[in-house]
């Protein structure tokens, strides 16, 4: 993975716009807060092979770390705390934020295939 690049990945989103690709939505801290913490949390979201559509694609971000939304006609999927990217198997746009440690925090994947599982 690299650095988000916001043109090339906008780029990349527009290409999706208004077809039916599958997502992949993952967020966690999972157990790196209790490691360090045993008050703290654990929290996640996990969703898998969701076919959805979508008709806009956004990226904004502050140099940092990045929020990606797609618009669909009854709503919105969006990730925020995004920092990386790449194209995974020649068709998959797989973005993911890291911490400073490098510990994955969130990732958002689109495709117009299934994801294994």
């Amino acid at each position: 993975m690299k650095p988000i690049d916001i043109e090339k990945v906008q780029k990349k989103l527009d290409e999706f716009k208004n077809k039916e690709v599958y997502v992949h939505l993952e967020t966690t801290n999972g157990a790196y807060a209790s490691h360090f913490n045993e008050q703290a949390y654990n929290v996640g979201a996990y969703i898998r092979n969701a076919k959805i559509s979508f008709n806009q694609a956004k990226i904004v971000g502050d140099g940092k770390s990045y929020r990606v939304g797609l618009k669909m006609e009854m709503g919105w999927v969006y990730a925020e705390g995004l920092t990386d990217w790449t194209i995974h198997e020649e068709e998959k746009l797989l973005m993911a934020g890291h911490d400073r440690e490098g510990r994955l925090m969130v990732s958002l994947e689109i495709s117009e295939a299934p994801f294994r599982y």
